[in-house]
């Protein structure tokens, strides 16, 4: 049983008599399950929706994140994880950049963000298992990554920038023992090391966002009938 979020219905196959023509049937292939609003994304008049099966994609995500896995596949915390960064990525993503970015640069940074998530689930193929698990297609994580972007840029450009960090301080940090490449040759782990480091500084600086921008959120939990 997922926790916090219910499993997506499946549709039901049925069998025309013989010689009829199949009637098609409806099917419920998904849901909302959160409702939310901000001045950030137009108010009231324009709500923004969470949809089930994505929430639970990215409470995955969360989870594999974890350096405390649990057997579950996630826990509520995960989820409770998952919807916040959704939500503090959206409203990021939704503010204006200047100068504004390029196509070329957005799909720039998706794919960077692209190696990242897989980094923090500890690779493609788990990435690919999660989304797998919840039915969520290459468009999908297209627009995940796509969000993913336009968070990091205006957090890099209006915020604070979120530069690489230079060969000096990855060593010391390496040094320290506090990342999860302890114990391997700086010249193996150098380019995991630095996306690590941005990813940890991203989540920061999101984690911070939205602490500030939760106040002028309204959330509602859209419950099932």
């Amino acid at each position: 049983m997922r926790p916090a979020v219910l499993l997506v219905l499946a549709a039901l196959a049925f069998a025309a008599p013989a010689g009829a023509q199949a009637e098609a049937k409806p099917a419920l292939l998904d849901r909302v399950v959160v409702r939310w609003h901000a001045p950030e994304t137009g108010g009231v008049a324009r709500p923004q929706f969470v949809y089930e099966r994505e929430l639970a994609f990215e409470a995955r995500i969360e989870a594999m994140a974890d350096p405390d896995p649990e057997p579950a596949p996630f826990t509520d915390r995960h989820v409770r994880a998952a919807l916040d960064r959704h939500i503090a990525e959206t409203l990021l993503a939704s503010l204006p950049v200047l100068p504004a970015p390029d196509a070329t640069e957005i799909a720039s940074r998706a794919e960077s963000a692209r190696a990242v998530l897989e980094q923090r689930v500890k690779g493609r193929d788990k990435l690919i298992a999660a989304a797998k698990a919840e039915g969520i297609g290459s468009d999908e994580i297209d627009a995940l990554l796509r969000r993913h972007a336009r968070a990091s840029l205006y957090l890099d450009r209006m915020v604070a920038p979120m530069l690489a960090p230079s060969d000096p301080e990855l060593r010391a940090l390496l040094r320290t023992g506090t990342t999860p490449f302890t114990g391997r040759p700086y010249e193996q782990v150098s380019v995991a090391l630095g996306r690590w480091v941005v990813a940890q500084r991203l989540g920061e600086a999101i984690a911070s966002y939205f602490q500030t921008a939760r106040s002028r959120v309204t959330v509602t939990i859209v419950r099932s009938r």
